[in-house]
């Protein structure tokens, strides 16, 4: 190979836009899901809306749609929040060959811990008073230690002990919430210390300067890294992509930045919130004023865990342990390195992130509720498992994780907006996941690609049966009876 030819990147056959550009065909599948539900709820709410005006104008049923509105953008955002974090350690655990199913229970705990040092200990049982500054901190380091001890029993026991992580996590999901239950003595404990609530979304932002300046030093960080990115692979005389690309790349890498900063810099301030802040000051609010949330704490805290994450299993050793071990757990002993710890600690880490999106789940409900941390593992699993993670161990990335968690929460919450019953939701949701690893065992033999959709879209046309307008219904049936005829024609063929 030549140096022009790296240089350039115009090697061998000629490749497909997607591979030029470098795009992980996994991810795009998962990006174009997320999109198909975005623009079908945005669809399904803006005829809901319309009502008996609906007509036959897909432009106006995108117009009136309320899916895409900033103020259900902004919950989105902040409601995934919880579920993406943990979502980015059970990549670890389930590459390793593991599960955790204790990891609503252990939330549901580490919340407790952190209600009852807000509510009771910090403040009346050593003396500090509701309010002091020292109380959030002081509860969500109790908290992650918490979350670390438990995953670090759990780990120890699977690692050290032999036993199944199935049989382990299934007592930790018994155990751990009835001890949550008792800790609190059974109560729904709040309202906790104000600036533990900083974390919970509207109540902690940064407001719209600050906002576009991070979306600044996000799109610097992206250059940076494609860029620098590129000068590696010419330094050591790799293929590199054509010089359009990467700056195609550039341009979505910032657009996507923008997009997401404007459309949250969209949510505006409630104007009685504003007039109560005002007063609160002793000023009178301008006719007219409004302000902005701007991007909330948590959100900045969800994209710090998912760097750091990233760089974990990229650049460290413990990360390539942890795909060494998840692809061959025999060769990987074999070569030196200590399994029974490791499990250990992939297990406290999911520990401590649980720690951390209990604080965000918590702040964001203002309260430790009984229930807080239900069925949250089985969300946490499919978001990782959506996301691309193979349940066979190996394979698993964080971005995937992060949008499995997104794709999953666009579903409860377009689903809820259209008026689904719950039962039915739980249904929906239940296929997903099992479509998820149909779709991920399908990408593996594509000339089962016809059959899988036809699968999906055929499940697509039994819930529209029952939800949505008998032509949505009857459009999905002949799609499918197309795609059917068509791969048996190539059958034939």
């Amino acid at each position: 190979m030549s140096t022009s030819d790296a240089a350039t990147g115009q090697t061998g056959p000629r490749k497909s836009l997607i591979e030029t550009l470098g795009l992980d065909p996994r991810l795009m599948g998962m990006i174009l899901a997320l999109v198909l539900i975005a623009f079908a709820f945005q669809i399904w709410t803006g005829i809901r809306a319309m009502g008996a005006d609906a007509g036959w104008n897909p432009f106006a049923w995108l117009i009136n749609g309320r899916f895409l509105i900033p103020q259900n953008t902004y919950n989105l955002a902040v409601q995934t929040i919880s579920i993406a974090i943990m979502a980015t350690g059970m990549v670890f655990v389930i590459v390793t060959r593991h599960i955790d199913l204790a990891v609503g229970s252990t939330l549901a705990l580490c919340s407790g811990v952190m209600a009852m040092a807000q509510t009771v200990w910090l403040p009346h049982t050593l003396g500090l008073g509701l309010g002091h500054w020292a109380i959030a901190p002081i509860a969500v380091l109790m908290g992650m230690g918490t979350g670390l001890f438990i995953g670090a029993l759990q780990g120890w026991l699977i690692g050290y002990q032999g036993i199944p992580s199935f049989i382990v996590t299934l007592g930790g999901l018994l155990i751990w919430s009835r001890v949550a239950y008792f800790v609190v003595g059974g109560f729904t404990i709040g309202p906790l210390d104000g600036n533990f609530n900083m974390l919970g979304g509207t109540a902690g932002t940064i407001g719209v300067t600050a906002s576009w300046i991070v979306a600044a030093l996000g799109c610097a960080a992206a250059i940076w890294a494609i860029w620098s990115g590129r000068r590696k692979r010419e330094a050591h005389g790799f293929a590199v992509k054509p010089l359009w690309a990467e700056g195609v790349m550039t341009a979505i890498a910032c657009g996507l930045i923008i997009a997401l900063v404007a459309q949250l810099n969209a949510f505006d301030i409630p104007t009685n919130r504003l007039a109560r802040e005002f007063q609160a000051r002793g000023e009178v609010m301008p006719e007219g004023y409004t302000e902005a949330f701007g991007l909330p704490l948590s959100l900045l805290l969800l994209l710090a865990v998912t760097l750091i994450m990233t760089l974990v299993a990229t650049r460290t050793r413990f990360g390539r342990y942890v795909y060494a071990t998840g692809g061959n757990p025999d060769a990987a002993a074999l070569s030196g390195i200590n399994t029974k710890m490791l499990t250990v600690k992939v297990f406290a880490l999911m520990g401590f992130l649980t720690a951390i999106s209990a604080a965000v789940a918590q702040a964001r409900l203002t309260n430790h509720s009984l229930d807080i941390g239900q069925l949250d593992e089985l969300r946490v699993i499919a978001a990782a498992v959506i996301g691309g993670t193979a349940l066979a161990g190996g394979y698993g990335t964080i971005y995937g994780a992060v949008l499995g968690a997104l794709i999953m929460q666009s579903l409860q919450s377009g689903m809820g907006m259209v008026g689904l019953d719950a039962p039915l939701q739980n249904i929906i949701v239940g296929a997903v996941l099992i479509n998820a690893v149909l779709i991920d065992m399908t990408s593996r033999a594509p000339h089962r690609w016809p059959a899988t959709l036809a699968i999906m879209l055929a499940q697509v046309a039994v819930v529209f049966y029952f939800t949505a307008p008998w032509y949505l219904t009857a459009g999905v049936v002949a799609l499918v009876l197309a795609i059917a005829l068509r791969s048996q024609r190539r059958k034939g063929a």
